[in-house]
């Protein structure tokens, strides 16, 4: 008996939700059926929002895996010292060598972008890098929380500012109605003034 009157609740909110859209009330106007129909229509706008910000949480955090899942860990040895712990705030490098899959010697550039380690470590020193499928040095990779808390934010951003773009979009629109209303109004109370003014 529970059961079916909770089966019940969905369709009869929805039969108030038409009424409420498209139902015939003396005390409703035409610039209120409109401000509904906008409601919804921003209402599916926000919903569709939430879904993009999902799929694009989900693909950061799976470009990222994918990624990391292409970096191997590797030793390398700095041919010249690091950048001193001074120039923390620009951009350093050094010159420095490691071996290949393959066992062959490459020599590049490390930075302290690729390889934070290097500032302030002297020539000839053992640094661990990552390298890419290229073999060439890069980024450490993020940790699993690093990544999640990183699709999180865009997915939350996405969200946000769908938020307060549809809420500028309502508020333009609801000042619009506003006017419509007042005007109507004026109208409506310049035919009743003079009928109400005459009594006594």
């Amino acid at each position: 008996m529970i059961m079916n009157v909770k089966a019940r609740g969905g369709p009869r909110r929805m039969s108030r939700l038409v009424r409420w859209l498209a139902g015939r009330n003396a005390l409703r106007r035409p610039v209120d059926r409109i401000e509904g129909a906008f409601l919804v229509v921003l209402s599916a706008a926000f919903l569709a929002a939430i879904t993009v910000a999902s799929i694009l949480a989900v693909h950061t955090y799976q470009s990222q895996r994918a990624d990391s899942a292409g970096l191997r860990p590797a030793l390398a040895i700095l041919i010249q010292a690091g950048p001193p712990y001074g120039n923390l705030g620009r951009f350093g490098q050094a010159k420095a060598r490691w071996r290949d899959p393959q066992g062959g010697e490459q020599v590049g550039v490390l930075t302290t972008v690729t390889t934070p380690g290097i500032t302030g470590t002297a020539a000839d020193t053992r640094i661990p890098i990552w390298l890419n499928r290229s073999d060439q040095p890069a980024v450490p990779p993020a940790g699993l929380l690093a990544m999640i808390v990183n699709a999180l934010a865009v997915g939350a951003a996405t969200v946000a500012s769908a938020a307060i773009a549809l809420l500028i979009v309502y508020t333009l629109c609801r000042l619009a109605l506003d006017r419509r209303r007042l005007a109507a109004w004026e109208s409506a109370w310049s035919l009743t003034e003079p009928r109400w003014t005459t009594r006594r």
